[in-house]
């Protein structure tokens, strides 16, 4: 049988990267749920054949359920009946699959019925997920949004919600209004605050993901009079309890199987999480964090569908006697394909383990004190994240629509028809650059780290990489790249003039990124010889990038902007 796990070694050989063994010893508090639980693991190795078993399961209910199931997802789709959603009938074998599988609150911790699995093998679920079908992702992943409850609610709201997420139920985020859309200090639906204490929700959320599931997290103004995200505060809306129906589901392009809903709240009875007024500036920053590092494990894993989809056909399409895979025209794509999917696949997981590494410590600071040390660290990993993230969720995203943009190329006039799967696929991938943050927006959340020179420091980190003696060359490429960079921040700097740096943001942020996921696979090429030739063929690649963005920086005169902005006169 198929198994999506067992058949990508690069799944493995980022899940045994030397990281982490310290982000298991310290996600089980070097293994004190032993004597408490019989599934918990005794040791690091155990916690690793524990997620590679876990993994193999995922696989298999991957390949052999949800990417079967697919295909009829996408033609019938989601309804709405009676002001609810009814899922199509393949999607209802797949959430039931990963039920009875125990698949749902992966990383939650075992006292309220998760597996305490950290966020890197979680997310290796969901790149596999995506594979299989990207709209259920957006079904199943959503379960991610668990970690805003643990992290911000109080103990009875864990207990209460969290094993239920943990049992099967599923979740959303309610936070797009049809005003207020990246704008989020426009929210208006309003949360007004009963005698008793309690509070109800009124008004009108759109585009939400899964609209209808289980349990929400809505975001709503709590402070009358406001107008701005300091009048914002964050809710727990419980489907059980009624006051919300579906107005419509979306007809959208692609992720058909998963329902964008349009909500009607009529005083939906909630229940308010933490505290009044911090629900976007800081649980909404937190709650997107995640959902960043989710879509980039969404785009990995549409990369991965597609680099397999135009090998496959590249191999059996015969084209003037021979397989079309041996034009040098249609070889270098596919080459191209997989250094872009590698490459990307190396940042998510870089992403993830930082990620990994600030939440444990952020929770092990609820239990006891950090030392001296573990705040130098934790503060450390909480930069990388936060600049990370956004590079991540804009890199794979991007490259997830070029890949499935050459996937049909590949395919040449068949890919253009609805038999095969990469028209899917093409479909499916042209959100990822759009939601949950613009790839212009994560350009704006990524460009601080140019400026305070995050991604410079850590770039300077891996330059200390010690390469074998074949790797010697391009590690000296991506030293040229990097004083490119360099060069390319201090000039634009220089002109201490704001509008100029958002003119030249996606531009530094790209130089970056190019910088970064070279080194992230030049580490990959030393514990693998596998990684090579992606190596090779993505640093050639970047450097070209690299070359174009310092040239356009170099040869720009800052009063030239008004020349390249478009106007309402133009």
């Amino acid at each position: 049988m198929a198994n999506f796990y067992k058949d990508n070694e690069s799944l493995k050989h980022h899940l045994n990267h030397p990281m982490m063994e310290k982000i298991v010893e310290l996600k089980e508090r070097n293994f004190a749920d032993a004597d408490k639980f019989d599934y918990a693991p005794q040791n690091f190795e155990d916690a690793m054949d524990s997620y590679d078993r876990v993994l193999e399961i995922v696989g298999d209910i991957c390949a052999n359920i949800i990417a079967e199931n697919a295909e009829d997802v996408d033609h019938e789709g989601p309804v709405v009946k009676n002001g609810h959603v009814e899922y199509a009938s393949g999607t209802a074998r797949n959430l039931d699959a990963c039920r009875k599988a125990g698949l749902m609150g992966m990383s939650m911790p075992r006292r309220l019925g998760g597996l305490n699995f950290p966020i890197t093998p979680y997310i290796m679920a969901a790149d596999m997920v995506s594979r299989a079908d990207a709209g259920f992702e957006n079904l199943w992943g959503l379960q991610d949004c668990a970690e805003t409850i643990y992290e911000f609610a109080d103990e009875e709201q864990k207990k209460k919600y969290i094993s239920r997420v943990c049992e099967g139920e599923t979740m959303s985020m309610d936070l797009t209004e049809p005003d207020a859309g990246s704008d989020l200090q426009s929210v208006m639906l309003k949360a007004t605050k009963k005698e008793d204490g309690s509070y109800v929700l009124n008004g009108v959320k759109r585009f939400i993901t899964n609209g209808d599931s289980d349990i929400h997290l809505v975001l709503a103004r709590s402070e009358e009079g406001s107008k701005d995200g300091r009048g914002l505060s964050m809710f727990i809306y419980d489907k059980r309890n009624g006051g919300v129906t579906v107005r419509r589901i979306e007809n959208k392009m692609g992720i058909k199987g998963s329902p964008t809903c349009e909500l009607v709240y009529k005083d939906a009875p909630c229940e308010l999480v933490g505290s009044t007024r911090l629900g976007l500036i800081k649980y909404v920053m937190a709650l997107m964090n995640g959902a960043r590092l989710g879509i980039a494990a969404q785009s990995v894993g549409i990369s991965e569908a597609a680099y397999r989809e135009a090998l496959a056909y590249a191999k059996d399409r015969k084209q003037f006697g021979k397989a079309i895979i041996e034009f040098p025209a249609v070889s270098e794509i596919l080459s191209t394909m997989k250094a872009k999917l590698d490459a990307s696949r190396a940042l998510l997981y870089a992403c993830s383990r930082f990620v990994d590494m600030y939440k444990i410590y952020d929770d092990i600071a609820k239990e006891r004190p950090l030392t001296v040390e573990e705040k130098k660290e934790q503060k450390y990993y909480s930069r990388l994240a936060d600049a990370f993230t956004p590079l991540a969720k804009g890199m794979t995203s991007e490259y997830c629509n070029q890949n499935t943009y050459d996937c049909i190329q590949i395919h040449g006039g068949s890919g253009f028809m609805k038999d095969y799967t990469c028209e899917r696929l093409y479909r499916d991938a042209r959100i990822t650059s759009i939601y949950e943050g613009t790839t212009q927006l994560q350009v704006v959340a990524a460009i601080r780290h140019v400026t305070t020179g995050t991604y410079l420091n850590k770039i300077r980190e891996f330059e200390a990489m010690e390469v074998k003696p074949e790797n010697e060359a391009i590690k000296n490429t991506l030293v040229f790249m990097t004083q490119q960079y360099a060069d390319a921040v201090q000039a634009v700097a220089g002109v201490n003039d704001p509008k100029y740096l958002d003119f030249m943001a996606r531009r530094l942020v790209e130089m970056a990124g190019h910088i970064i996921m070279g080194y992230l696979l030049l580490e990959d090429a030393q514990r693998c010889d596998c990684f090579r030739k992606s190596l090779a063929v993505y640093v050639k690649y970047g450097q070209a990038e690299v070359e174009r963005h310092a040239s356009f920086i170099g040869n720009f005169q800052p009063d030239q902007i008004s020349d390249y902005l478009y106007t309402e006169n133009d």
